[in-house]
């Protein structure tokens, strides 16, 4: 592929495209201090044109970690703050009566944008939680009954409490389905709470990125050559047997009441393939689809609730098959 560069001074090279993703965990890692695993996570996920489910205790970063990412990358961003009372059409806008004209036009709501932060998405009832499934399945809005596409590239990175914690709303199944990863963000280990503490104490400000140096290192044309690189990375039959067989074994296990349909096989197939390109391959490996098995697959199973009160968790119940499917040689 020869490189093309078009107006904004981008390449269509695909080795300076994975060389710009990778330098995101540079540019990331100035304001957010480790969480390697969820940076990744977010760039496979532009990858495979997916969304991301990222969910964390208060206080771990899980917002700042979004707006160091649109920082890093030169894509318009929006904010929305789920709330109780928020309604579906403060997200994908709605019809203005103009007494000027004496006429009703469209006015775009904050979805129309490349990358989308839902804050707190299981704060808001199930009602306007639903309303984003047309615009990340679809890639649009239906508003008076007129579809309006969206933008691309086209992300939503939702952050969420555990549902436990007070206030919170569970995702309905229909949309957990339509996140491609579930990224688990943690609390810090020891040195890197040191290391957070010492960069406030420094004078590090989190809602001025700027200032901590965060600069755009990638952008749309990147993503373009990058996509288009994936999509010529070879899976050979074995491993489409092995990714089948994965979750397979996820329907007919004891400790769960549901699992994994044939659009999670497709999202993990997806995600390996983004991932063993990231790592430098052509070519997918069995490797590649345990690394990515975790987060595509443990919000598309539903826990058995003895199971769940016996303290079995879904990502227990996935390594637990990983370690027992045989690996194709």
């Amino acid at each position: 592929m020869d490189p093309t560069t078009d107006n904004a001074g981008y390449t269509g090279d695909p080795g300076r495209a994975r060389a710009s993703l990778e330098a995101l965990r540079a540019e990331i890692a100035k304001a957010v201090v480790g969480q390697d695993p969820a940076v990744t996570g977010l760039v496979v996920a532009l990858l495979c044109r997916g969304h991301v489910l990222l969910e964390g205790v208060p206080g771990v970063a899980k917002t700042l970690l979004v707006r160091a990412l649109a920082s890093a990358l030169e894509l318009d961003t929006k904010r929305v703050q789920f709330t109780p009372d928020l309604m579906p059409s403060d997200i994908t806008g709605s019809l203005i009566y103009d007494t000027r004209t004496a006429e009703f036009s469209f006015q775009p709501g904050p979805v129309f944008t490349n990358l989308l932060l839902a804050d707190e998405i299981n704060r808001t009832p199930p009602k306007t939680q639903s309303s984003l499934l047309e615009a990340m399945e679809e890639r649009q809005v239906t508003v008076d009954g007129t579809p309006r596409p969206l933008p691309d590239p086209f992300l939503v990175a939702a952050t969420q409490n555990p549902v436990e914690y007070e206030g919170t709303y569970p995702l309905p199944e229909a949309q957990l389905d339509r996140f491609l990863l579930k990224l688990t963000i943690p609390l810090p280990s020891r040195q890197d709470e040191i290391d957070v503490l010492t960069r406030h104490a420094e004078g590090f400000n989190p809602r001025d990125l700027r200032a901590a140096g965060v600069r755009p290192v990638a952008g749309p044309a990147d993503l373009e050559a990058a996509r288009a690189a994936v999509a010529k990375t070879t899976i050979s039959p074995e491993i489409t047997a092995y990714v089948v067989d994965i979750c397979r074994a996820t329907r007919e296990s004891p400790s769960l009441t549901l699992g994994v349909s044939p659009r999670g096989a497709t999202a993990l197939l997806a995600t390996s393939r983004a991932w063993a390109w990231l790592t430098g391959r052509d070519y997918v490996i069995p490797d590649d689809v345990k690394a990515l098995a975790l987060p595509t697959l443990r919000h598309r199973v539903h826990l058995r609730p003895e199971a769940e009160m016996e303290g079995v968790t879904a990502d227990s119940v996935i390594n637990a098959i990983l370690a027992h499917v045989p690996v194709p040689r």
